[in-house]
């Protein structure tokens, strides 16, 4: 019998997170990761390329492909022009 080992994502994430500095820094980058990703879902609802973001933000695609792969640490001024652009509200809590 011809057995395949399947190997995910998932099992990796699992895997990796058993590691105490790798589950602080997957921790640490969570609010990137939820700015990022809701950016992407704001873009994508409002049918915009990143070019056509850049655009409406008088920036470079550069830029909008940085902040959504959280390489990026974008001012607020930045960040309000991006909720503008993509008819959203800017929200910012700490807790």
């Amino acid at each position: 019998m011809n057995k395949k080992f399947s190997y995910t994502l998932k099992d990796d994430l699992a895997e990796s997170l058993k590691n105490p500095e790798f589950r602080r820094a997957w921790k640490d980058s969570e609010p990137e990761y939820l700015l990022a990703k809701k950016i992407i879902e704001k873009r994508l609802a409002n049918k915009l390329s990143q070019r056509a973001l850049a655009r409406k933000l008088g920036t470079s695609q550069a830029v909008v492909s940085r902040l959504e792969t959280m390489t990026a640490n974008p001012t607020l001024s930045l960040l309000q022009r991006v909720s503008k652009a993509l008819g959203a509200k800017l929200v910012i809590t700490l807790s």
